[in-house]
């Protein structure tokens, strides 16, 4: 008796599940998201991107590292963008500290705003804002699939043991892509977005003077380019800013990879790349490549991988009216 007695709400409980299975598969991303509901939205964003990259074109390096850094963190929901009153945001957290562009978003968000009230959201904004800024730089175009909605949380910690930092060995790297649904891979294509903006000398200078080699410096790195860039960072320099792809650092290319093969690689987590075989095959492969071989194909299909990392879709989360505060 007590079982049939139950078996109504068994069934009511299955089929609330079945539902929320269902929506839950429909509700994924895709090119084209705001078909219906913004039919401009891409085309306001890449508008907008035009005006900004003609006369700030170094913000595209860290407008495309913007986007590596939320996805990373709470995956792709726009996190990295809210404020703290008490200063415990992610922005607010060290690897979050050289990020630059905050107001582009905000000046996308609101021609978007303008055209769509409440429709396409700031994780998207970033999504399609890092492919613009790297077609703006000569990169590839890749189609960029939609439908991400905004988280509401942002801590201070979390970047800390999300975001694969600057001096991490291959194993390391490794673990924290596989840890975010990504192969090895995309860590070696998206390694590669290093080959457009600038590094605070305190990201790297522990390489020049307190390493394992010869008067502290690291013996993975050219010789030649540890005197050069001791003459741009000197010790205790926390504001130099140094080209991470000297030479092309305004040219989306697969010059990164020719620096990485040569140990000219500025951050030991771009040097890691040459102590794991598949990795160091690719940067081989790019280094010898006379054209773009396969890399701008790789990254645009890499970026689309990551940019699925975690995302928040169908009801899930919120559209907010404001990128930097929650609703």
């Amino acid at each position: 008796m007590a079982s049939s007695k139950l078996s109504p709400c068994l069934i009511f409980l299955q089929i609330i599940f079945l539902v929320f299975v269902f929506n839950s598969a429909n509700a994924q991303l895709k090119v084209g998201f705001y078909k219906d509901t913004c039919p401009k939205a891409e085309a306001i964003v890449k508008e907008v991107m035009d005006q900004v990259m003609k006369v700030a074109p170094s913000l595209s390096g860290p407008l495309l590292r913007m986007h590596f850094h939320d996805c990373f963190v709470r995956g792709c929901e726009g996190s990295v963008l809210l404020n703290s009153s008490t200063g415990q945001a992610e922005k607010d957290s060290p690897p979050n500290l050289s990020l630059r562009g905050y107001q582009v978003i905000d000046r996308v968000k609101t021609a978007l705003e303008k055209e769509c009230p409440g429709v396409v959201s700031c994780a998207d904004i970033l999504a399609i804002v890092a492919r613009d800024v790297t077609v703006a730089t000569m990169g590839p175009f890749w189609e960029v699939e939609t439908g991400r909605r905004d988280g509401r949380v942002s801590t201070f910690s979390e970047p800390l043991t999300n975001l694969p930092p600057f001096f991490a060995n291959i194993s390391q790297l490794i673990s924290m892509f596989r840890s975010k649904g990504l192969s090895v891979k995309d860590l070696v294509v998206l390694s590669g977005g290093h080959t457009i903006g600038t590094s605070h000398c305190s990201s790297f200078s522990s390489r020049l003077y307190n390493s394992t080699g010869k008067d502290g410096t690291d013996p993975t790195l050219d010789s030649e380019y540890i005197e050069k860039l001791k003459n741009k960072c000197k010790v205790g320099d926390q504001t130099t800013l140094v080209e991470m792809d000297p030479g092309s650092v305004r040219t989306f290319d697969n010059s990164y990879y020719t620096l990485v093969a040569k140990r000219r690689g500025l951050f030991q987590s771009d040097a890691a790349l040459l102590d794991n075989s598949e990795t160091k095959a690719y940067v081989k492969l790019q280094s010898a490549a006379t054209h773009r071989s396969t890399f701008f194909k790789d990254f645009g299909v890499s970026m689309i991988n990551m940019g699925r990392v975690e995302v928040l879709t169908g009801k899930a989360g919120e559209i907010r009216k404001v990128c930097s505060k929650v609703n």
